[in-house]
């Protein structure tokens, strides 16, 4: 396992909700990222820990490489990959989403 693959495992695995993405949770660089961010904040979440793929190509390909999906942004909760923007929208309109993030 590279160095980066190590270091996303570590990530997400120590962090309770990581979201790749382009740009900050501040200021989103994509129309999807920007999505994922209102859909955590409008479940709740306080503590979004996000990861600009942006500044890094190592680490911009190795999620795509480590969840075998390719495109940006990326949720995981403790560990798990949930999806990208569709599926968090998806989700989050069933109620599924924030169930996940509260319990």
């Amino acid at each position: 396992m590279s160095d980066v693959q190590t270091w996303i495992k570590e990530t997400v695995s120590n962090t309770p909700v990581v979201l790749f993405m382009k740009g900050t949770a501040q200021f989103p660089q994509c129309g999807f990222s920007g999505r994922a961010i209102q859909i955590l904040k409008s479940c709740g979440v306080e503590n979004i820990a996000t990861v600009n793929v942006l500044e890094d190509p190592e680490v911009r390909q190795g999620i795509k490489d480590y969840s075998n999906w390719p495109t940006i942004p990326q949720l995981y909760v403790k560990g798990e990959f949930i999806g990208g923007s569709d599926i968090m929208n998806e989700m989050f309109e069933s109620g599924e989403l924030k169930a996940l993030l509260n319990g």
